[in-house]
């Protein structure tokens, strides 16, 4: 099982735990990290979480999505195909940067796209023809447990 992880997921289990969702999410995240060390799920990368990672001004919090990055089994590299895509998504009112994530992560035949972005959660599941599911942490949690 495939999954892309994107940045504010990656990012989660180093957020200030003062609210319970936020304490819940970052275990959920530490736990899919701990399957895949264990192989018994395959993290993706892509250029654009790359890139993401590299404008954080944080030296730690670069550090730590990188580290998460690198047990990657799959990086996936933009495309004319993948761009063209998230220019789609981008006009069917996601943000561009989640657009690309998105796109990317369809392009690597991921079986879920894990975030914490509510926003993009909605809008996610609003559309009919996106090729990977889309959940919150907790969400891929319980799918993981069937």
């Amino acid at each position: 099982m495939e999954i892309y992880l994107d940045i504010c997921a990656i990012q989660r289990p180093l957020d200030s735990a003062t609210h319970l969702r936020v304490a819940l999410e970052a275990e959920a995240v530490l736990g899919i990290l701990t399957l895949c060390e264990a192989g018994q799920v395959e993290i993706v990368s892509s250029d654009a979480l790359v890139y993401e990672t590299e404008q954080n001004l944080w030296p730690f919090r670069k550090e730590h999505a990188l580290a998460v990055l690198s047990r990657a089994v799959e990086f996936i590299h933009l495309t004319e195909t993948i761009e063209k895509r998230a220019q789609d998504l981008n006009a069917r009112g996601f943000k561009p940067l989640d657009a690309l994530h998105l796109a990317m992560a369809e392009a690597g035949n991921v079986d879920y796209f894990c975030t914490c972005d509510d926003r993009l959660l909605r809008k996610a599941k609003q559309m009919k023809d996106l090729q990977a599911k889309v959940v919150s942490p907790l969400d891929l949690v319980k799918e993981l447990e069937k």
